[in-house]
Formats: C-alpha cells, structure tokens, sequence
C-alpha cells in the first residue's frame, strides 16, 4: 500500500503580534460558551489550497506547482472578522485579508491550475484567504457568537510580511492537528 500524508499549501502566520491579536479575538468568541473547536496559536495560517491524502510520491510534483507561483514578497493586512456559510450561520470563524489579498489570490490561481495538471480536482467554493480561528460544533449561544462577528468585523490584526508558502503535513491526533512543513518555497529575494 502507497504511504499518503494529510496536506494542504499555506502561508504561516509568525508574525508574534498578530499572533497575539488572533489568539485574543479568538479567545473572546471561545468565552462565549458556545461549542466550539479553537485552532492552537502555532496552527494559524492561511490555506491556499487543501489537498487531502496525498502519496508521498507526489510531495515533490506539488513543491515543483508551488514554485511556479513566483512573487515578489508583499505584505498582507489581516482585517476583520467572519464567518462561513454566514454571519447569521455560522460554522468556522476566521479572520480576513484586505490588502494583499489579491497577491495571495494570484498565488492560488497559479497553484489550482498547477494541481489540475497533476490530477486534483478543482476546488468547488470560491477562494477566499482567510485564517480559521475556531470552528463551531453546535448551536449553544449562537447569538452570542453572532453579535461578537458583528462587533469585531471591522477589528485590525494588523499586517504580516509574506515571504514564502509552505507544504504542510496535518497529522490528526485526539489533541488536534499537527501541522509539519514537508517543503517550503521562498522565491529568491531581490
């Protein structure tokens, strides 16, 4: 039987204050009560693409993708807070990108048709750069949770510089995902 991993591409949120700014907003919707799932602080990211399980074998064919995606490092605001499907329903609650969102969207379009080529499936919802802060398993106090994606939908993390994207490994454990860097791809600085 063919060794498979659990991966997805991403851009690692490292910056500490921003960190610190995430985990914060974070914590504010876990006090609310309702059930939820809080992404750990050194998991937070933003997903340009998930693969699932993939053979080893490919790991190198997905960097190869990877580096057709070449950009010039830029920096990216993190604003806001949302929800999907919705506002009013909500199931993952994440923090946005304004400004460099449509860099992050031209390395996702580079790498989608990459992987097509490689045999993956498109992607069925529209890519939106976002990174998960917890995700919601029920519906107790929902509307606590409602009213926080209102008041905070205009909240300012602040900006990250983003200099490469990752391969990750997301090995699944009753204490949540590990998240492992399989390869990383910095195009050459100027």
């Amino acid at each position: 039987m063919r060794e498979k991993v659990r991966a997805f591409i991403a851009i690692d949120i490292e910056d500490p204050l921003v960190l610190g700014k995430l985990v914060n907003i974070r914590d504010v919707f876990v006090a609310t009560g309702a059930p939820m799932k809080p992404v750990e602080r050194n998991n937070m990211h933003i997903t340009i693409r998930f693969l699932g399980e993939i053979p080893v074998e490919l790991i190198d064919e997905v960097y190869e993708v990877m580096r057709r995606a070449v950009f010039e490092p830029f920096r990216a605001r993190i604003v806001g807070v949302g929800a999907f499907p919705s506002i009013t329903r909500p199931r993952v609650i994440w923090a946005g990108v304004d400004e460099g969102a449509s860099s992050i969207e031209a390395i996702y379009k580079v790498i989608e048709q990459g992987l097509r080529g490689l045999g993956f499936r498109p992607e069925r919802e529209k890519f939106v750069p976002h990174i998960t802060l917890a995700r919601i398993k029920g519906h107790r106090n929902i509307d606590r949770v409602v009213k926080l994606l209102q008041e905070y939908q205009d909240y300012v993390f602040g900006e990250i510089r983003v200099e490469s994207i990752r391969l990750k490994q997301s090995i699944l454990t009753r204490a949540g995902p590990i998240y492992r860097t399989l390869r990383e791809y910095r195009p050459k600085q100027t």
